[in-house]
């Protein structure tokens, strides 16, 4: 008879004993996430709190109206009411001493639909309203500070204040608002924005080309896209004429490029890198812009809107009928920039995404 087969070595353990399971990982990677998690979003809300420090520090040298650190009424806040402002970029400049307002805007923006909507007029528009004198709209805040000046005894900030309420009354009654903010600035401030941005890439549409010796202008532009500094990008929404050869260009033209320069910027701003230099950029406008909004309603405004996404915001160029020596607007697209602008100022704001033809500027 064989020897039986040897039994298997005895288990030294209790043979009733139920096999351990490997140990519960997931537990421990969870519990690793959102401590990470934490760390990231404390990391982000000190960053934040970095940012808004940087940004009241650099609010100390933009000229800001009296009675300025006066909180604002919770009610009246950014965050909860819809707001509108006008913004002007004057052609001021030591050389040739003019307060043309080449760019006029009038923003609309609303916190709950977290949208707003630029309008921009023709620097040459009649705006035909009664009570007003026939004139450029270009030329009425130099009218209006002028008579601040001679007729009325006031001088520096004062008249400064005053031009910009008579603008604000103006162009109120033109697109029936209130027009509850405004803000000038010049070209130097303009160019020094967009340097503290490192530039803004947008789409010249033509070659430009125009020098003018009386106030150092020199616009050297080639159609294509290109990434443009300060004086370049200020060259790129002044340009009208030439005097090399290149192709003239409307007011239109002009209000469209405005528009592109102001998606670019927004853009930028969105980007990581634009956000860190959300200091710089309110420390160059400096002594180079003039408004009446408080100092908190700024930071009110940047919080409100520091997410908004230029296809977000409508864009509605204006738009008429050359008659020289004035620019008589189109009565629909004027229509439609009103209804735009009331839309935008109801409490629930935007209903709806940006018409094709109103939002085509921005692209």
């Amino acid at each position: 008879m064989s020897n039986p087969a040897p039994l298997p070595p005895r288990s030294r353990s209790n043979p009733k004993a139920v096999p351990k399971k490997p140990k519960r990982r997931p537990r421990r990677f969870l519990l690793f996430l959102f401590s990470f998690l934490i760390v990231v979003i404390v990391g982000l809300a000190a960053y934040a709190g970095y940012i808004w420090n940087e940004t009241n520090k650099a609010l100390t040298d933009v000229a800001l109206p009296a009675g300025s650190a006066k909180p604002i009424a919770s009610e009246e806040r950014a965050q909860v009411k819809p707001l509108s402002m006008l913004l002007l970029g004057t052609d001021y400049r030591e050389a040739t001493g003019s307060m043309n307002t080449d760019v006029v805007m009038v923003i609309a923006m609303n916190p709950n639909s977290n949208t707003a909507t630029v309008v921009s007029i023709p620097r040459d528009t009649n705006p035909q309203l009664e009570g007003y004198s026939s004139r450029k709209i270009n030329a009425f805040y130099a009218r209006f500070h002028h008579k601040a000046t001679s007729e009325l005894g006031k001088e520096g900030d004062d008249a400064n204040a005053y031009a910009r309420d008579e603008m604000k009354d103006m162009l109120g009654k033109m697109f029936g608002i209130k027009v509850d903010y405004s803000a000038v600035i010049n070209f130097k401030g303009f160019v020094d924005v967009i340097d503290a941005l490192g530039g803004v890439k947008v789409y010249v549409d033509q070659d430009m080309r125009y020098t003018d010796s009386a106030d150092g202008t020199d616009i050297n532009l080639k159609k294509g896209d290109h990434t443009l500094k300060g004086e370049d990008a200020l060259g790129f929404v002044r340009y009208r004429k030439s005097n090399h050869g290149t192709a003239a260009s409307s007011d239109f033209d002009r209000n469209d490029r405005q528009s592109r320069v102001l998606a670019a910027i927004i853009d930028k701003m969105k980007s990581v890198g634009g956000v860190t230099k959300l200091g710089n950029v309110i420390g160059a406008v400096g002594d180079n812009m003039r408004t009446d909004i408080p100092r908190d309603q700024i930071i009110n405004m940047l919080k409100a809107y520091y997410d908004i996404n230029k296809e977000s915001v409508r864009f509605i160029p204006l738009e008429g009928v050359w008659d020289s020596p004035y620019v008589y607007l189109n009565k629909e697209k004027l229509e439609e920039a009103k209804q735009a602008l009331a839309e935008e100022m109801t409490p629930e704001g935007r209903k709806a995404a940006p018409a094709a033809s109103a939002s085509a500027a921005a692209e």
